[in-house]
């Protein structure tokens, strides 16, 4: 009896082992992960000019109008070295972007950091999602409109890497002259993101914004 106890003791808890390293795992993927959208409300966001292009819909922000920005300003610390993640769904025609080392400003386009471009089908402009916008651009659409995917913007140092559902589609290493410029040459430094609402006849969702520092 006392072996066949002691047998069963043993499988119960290699039983457990398996469960307990996955937790661990789960934990160790989410610290530092940080979310910028409570999914109600713009808490933590503020929109600059035509802030009635901005609204939230089912636990997602939504811009449809004419050209305006949403700032997060829900940390004062700049975000230097991140992994940012997104789900983005773009209505067919849609144009918008995701800006990040910029910084707030009261209109026009954003004159500080980066674009990373959203847009699976816009007519005017070839420059598709996840293209770092003039600076290294993807030509070819890599999901659909109508359809949730997720966006990912990865800065570390010099290097810039941008990815739709998991595909690598751009990686930027900056040279070590880059100089920002009056032509708005972009440089990496430090900031914080935003979202742009690029005109009326656009229509993109953002949900399950969040971002983690890197060293």
């Amino acid at each position: 009896m006392l072996i066949r106890n002691s047998f069963a003791l043993l499988l119960a808890c290699l039983a457990c082992m398996p469960s307990f390293a996955q937790d661990n795992t789960k934990t160790a993927d989410e610290t530092g992960v940080v979310s910028l959208f409570d999914g109600k409300s713009m808490k933590g966001w503020k929109v600059n000019e035509n802030p009635t292009s901005w609204s939230v819909q089912d636990g997602a922000l939504v811009c449809k109008g004419e050209r305006s920005h949403l700032f997060y300003v829900g940390d004062d610390k700049p975000f230097k070295n991140f992994h940012f993640k997104a789900e983005v769904m773009t209505e067919p025609n849609s144009n918008a972007g995701i800006y990040f080392h910029t910084k707030y400003q009261d209109s026009g386009w954003p004159k500080y950091g980066f674009e990373c471009q959203v847009n699976l089908s816009y007519k005017s402009d070839p420059r598709k999602t996840s293209s770092l916008y003039a600076v290294k651009d993807v030509l070819e659409a890599a999901a659909k409109d109508n359809e949730w995917y997720t966006q990912e913007i990865i800065v570390v140092g010099n290097k810039i890497t941008t990815k739709v559902n998991g595909k690598t589609m751009v990686e930027y290493i900056e040279p070590a002259d880059q100089k920002p410029g009056a032509d708005f040459t972009r440089k990496i430094d430090e900031g914080t993101f935003a979202l742009q609402a690029h005109d009326p006849g656009s229509k993109v969702h953002f949900r399950n914004l969040r971002v983690k520092r890197l060293d």
